[in-house]
């Protein structure tokens, strides 16, 4: 009898999400309990849902959690933790495919638009370099360290070898603040000049380096405060 009412209920669950509009944005609970069962089977799994968004505080919480800390949830499955650890990069790759293909960009605001979506649903700290033709074509983007920037430093060698051997006439350099928000430090100024001087001297242009947050980016070279630092004399 408790297999058929769970049954039902996971029945009606799946009907009523899988049949809404895109648009139609479902509670967090919900969704992670549907999610639930698929490494759950033949249990409630609303109770764990809420349990988990309780202990993690919220629906990205749960994701970004450890899965030695998702399977300490009484209820939990190892299935089931190994199914939401997923969730990061399925949704990074469908951003990726969706957004994030060769293409050319325009303007500051395109390029970081472009750079948003590369670092969607990345939690450590990465420092990327994106090399652009003339006609501000995408000839590559590639992340080239990570780890806390401050610390392990920038090695503009690098840098320059990879935009030589690119051939690109124009480059953007990006990092992330995961967990903090897009402004500049003075270490991403300093870093700036240095990649800046570097490439004057094999005529190559600096158009801009983007600073990602959580959910949004800030151009240094749209900013009136930072765009002196682009300027080519």
């Amino acid at each position: 009898m408790s297999e058929n009412i769970h049954a039902g209920h996971r029945n009606r669950l799946k009907e009523e999400i899988l049949s809404a509009d895109i648009t139609d944005l479902k509670p967090p609970e919900k969704l992670l309990e549907m999610l639930l069962f698929y490494g759950i089977p033949q249990k409630d799994t609303a109770g764990i849902a809420r349990e988990l968004i309780k202990t993690f505080g919220d629906f990205s919480g749960v994701l970004d959690a450890d899965i030695e800390d998702l399977v300490k949830i009484k209820g939990m499955t190892r299935n089931a933790a190994s199914l939401i650890k997923l969730m990061r990069p399925v949704g990074r790759t469908y951003i990726l495919s969706k957004f994030g293909e060769k293409q050319t960009l325009k303007n500051h605001e395109e390029i970081g638009n472009y750079i948003l979506t590369r670092y969607y649903s990345l939690n450590r700290e990465c420092f990327s370099l994106l090399c652009l033709n003339r006609l501000g074509k995408v000839i590559s983007f590639e992340i080239i360290m990570s780890g806390n920037v401050d610390s392990v430093g920038v090695s503009i060698r690098t840098i320059l070898e990879k935009v030589m051997k690119s051939e690109a006439t124009a480059v953007v350099i990006a990092h992330n603040h995961p967990g903090g928000v897009a402004l500049p430090s003075y270490q991403d100024i300093e870093i700036t000049k240095s990649i800046k001087q570097s490439l004057d001297i094999i005529s190559v242009n600096l158009v801009d380096h983007i600073i990602v947050g959580d959910a949004d980016y800030v151009s240094m070279a749209s900013s009136r405060e930072f765009s002196y630092l682009f300027k080519t004399e």
